[in-house]
């Protein structure tokens, strides 16, 4: 997979790639050029006492280094560029493939990995690409020339190497494979510790109102101590690397000496010779020790490279169709005369989730009418969210169709099926920001007196009006700095202000004292007089006016009618209102 997303994301900046390769090839040839000089200055310079041979010889060796050292600076520059480019495109399509994603399989993956594959594990990769332009391009061809050249200057010592590199690459080899299990446990625990700590940071007022915070220390401690043996672990074998390697090299340079200044007293070897193979040997094995950085870096980077490409090559489970079906004329506007009229049915639905044992909903069949409210009522668990949230897509339904106006929202784009609705989510999430930008996610180009008509209907304007700052009244990320029910009244000013053909209302009114309840319902009437209006809720008083009201229970329909038809005939609902209210308030 590391392979894969090197070939995908790196084309683009191929010519970049080529320049760095260019840039390595020319430092790593001009290093190993300047042995040979050294070694010509010592035996044909100072042996000789030819003073002008030093000097040429010397300048040559200031050029060569000077062009060494700007290759060097290049290539680092065009490499920082490509590989921080790379991460960006990575993020950026994991960004655009994750929004694609339906609830499933939003669910499938959870959202802290989700964070983690975005951030960890592309700068994981980000960092080897780095690493490889500025090192493992140079390694083999140090590795070879340096060879090469130890050759020329003497076969007999250039024995030594087929010990010294074996050993240097074997004793690297197993650190590293030793290293790739840690690798793997570390990245899931790094998705364990963002999990909890991002439930806690979300969960802070509960876990302060139950004086739990001793309990959640202590589970923040595991995952954090797991987290850290492993690190430890693996810093460990990291830690053990270079000495390993550093002996190796030492031993390695005191050999060629030993067996270097026998040569010398023999008459078999020069001075000059001895100090450009000792270079060559240097080259050599630092060339194994940058090759050992860059293998302890890739099982890391190619287990975050499994983990983002699974995330990229998930395909969402609702996918636009290939031939759309285009809703002529598709307004966002209830009050436009033109586009669907927004008749929503529901044609034998059912839908159960991946791997669950029965179905969540069945054969559920009725028909939400353009100008009525539709209300679906039930217990707990009955499936009621589960319904609504076949009409925008977030799931599709496993057999039977959902259609609008006639068509199958399946074969309808999403764009142009989101159009057409305003959904207020069972949980009112709001975005950072201020109230104004929240409101606009609704109509991005809605001008302030749109606004304040929309607060206005969601009882939400004498609250915003109070704010020193009014529409500009800073929003903390998923409104944590206003109550429930306020949070709720903007989000149901938010699809308000849309002026949709469907409104779909998850349990919105939930946290309302029932005056508000009841004013809110009452502004939303006229607002909602041509448009479909579906309506999932717990209280009675909240659907007690609805022209239909489903009554579900296991996921089936039980019961369909008005309040008065539904107190008068059905069990289910009898019960339910009895809960709430007496039958002579119900009544």
């Amino acid at each position: 997979m590391l392979v894969t997303l090197a070939r995908k994301y790196l084309g683009p900046y191929r010519w970049a790639v080529v320049a760095v390769l260019v840039l390595q090839l020319v430092q790593t040839l001009a290093a190993l050029y300047l042995p040979s000089l050294n070694a010509d200055i010592i035996d044909d310079g100072v042996v000789a006492g030819d003073i002008g041979h030093i000097w040429r010889t010397g300048g040559w060796m200031l050029v060569v280094s000077l062009g060494q050292v700007a290759a060097s600076v290049v290539a680092v520059y065009f490499g920082a560029q490509v590989a921080t480019a790379f991460g960006r495109d990575i993020r950026r399509d994991l960004f655009h493939t994750v929004q694609t994603y339906s609830a499933r399989e939003m669910a499938q993956f959870g959202a802290p990995t989700l964070i983690t594959r975005g951030t960890n594990d592309v700068q994981q990769v980000q960092m080897t690409v780095l690493m490889t332009f500025t090192i493992m391009v140079m390694a083999p061809i140090m590795l070879v020339g340096g060879v090469i050249l130890a050759l020329a200057e003497d076969v007999t010592m250039s024995g030594l190497l087929l010990v010294i590199v074996p050993v240097l690459a074997a004793t690297a080899g197993v650190i590293v494979w030793r290293m790739v299990p840690h690798f793997r446990r570390m990245q899931k625990r790094i998705d364990a510790i963002n999990s909890v700590l991002r439930e806690q940071i979300t969960g802070l007022r509960v876990v302060r109102a139950f004086v739990r915070e001793h309990r959640e220390k202590e589970r923040f401690g595991t995952v954090n101590e797991e987290l850290f043996d492993t690190s430890l672990r693996a810093g460990r074998l990291m830690a053990l690397t270079f000495p390993v390697v550093m002996l190796i090299m030492n031993m390695s340079s005191v050999a060629v000496l030993w067996f270097g200044a026998r040569e010398i007293e023999a008459g078999g070897l020069q001075i000059g010779s001895l100090t450009a193979f000792l270079s060559y040997l240097m080259y050599i094995l630092m060339a194994v020790m940058m090759s050992t950085m860059i293998f302890m870096m890739i099982p890391r980077a190619a287990v975050a490279a499994e983990r983002i490409g699974e995330v990229l090559e998930t395909t969402s489970s609702v996918v636009d169709p290939e031939s759309p079906v285009e809703l002529s004329g598709v307004s966002t506007s209830s009050t436009d005369g033109g586009g669907p009229r927004g008749r929503v049915t529901f044609e034998d639905v059912e839908f159960g989730y991946p791997g669950a044992e029965a179905p969540v909903l069945h054969d559920l069949t009725f028909a939400a009418e353009p100008g009525q409210i539709t209300a679906i009522i039930g217990s707990t668990g009955s499936g009621k969210s589960t319904l609504l949230n076949l009409v925008p897509r977030l799931f599709d339904a496993t057999a039977g169709t959902v259609r609008i106006d006639g068509i199958d929202v399946r074969d309808v784009t999403q764009r142009d099926l989101g159009s057409l609705m305003g959904l207020v989510p069972q949980k009112a999430f709001l975005f950072s920001g201020t109230v104004a930008d929240n409101l606009r996610y609704g109509k991005p180009d809605a001008s302030e007196e749109e606004m304040w008509a929309a607060l206005e209907v969601a009882q939400a304007r004498d609250f915003v009006e109070a704010l020193p700052e009014g529409l500009e009244a800073v929003v903390a990320q998923g409104g944590a700095t206003f109550s429930g029910g306020q949070r709720q009244r903007l989000a149901i000013a938010r699809a308000v202000i849309r002026k949709p053909r469907i409104y779909l209302f998850d349990d919105s009114f939930s946290a309302l004292d029932y005056a508000t309840d009841a004013r809110l319902r009452a502004a939303l009437r006229p607002q909602t007089r041509d448009a479909t209006v579906i309506v999932v809720a717990q209280r009675v008083a909240t659907i007690r006016d609805a022209e239909q009201i489903l009554v579900l229970d296991q996921g089936r329909i039980v019961g369909r009618g008005t309040h008065a038809e539904l107190l008068a005939e059905n069990p289910t609902y009898q019960e339910i209102v009895t809960s709430q209210m007496s039958l002579e308030e119900a009544a």
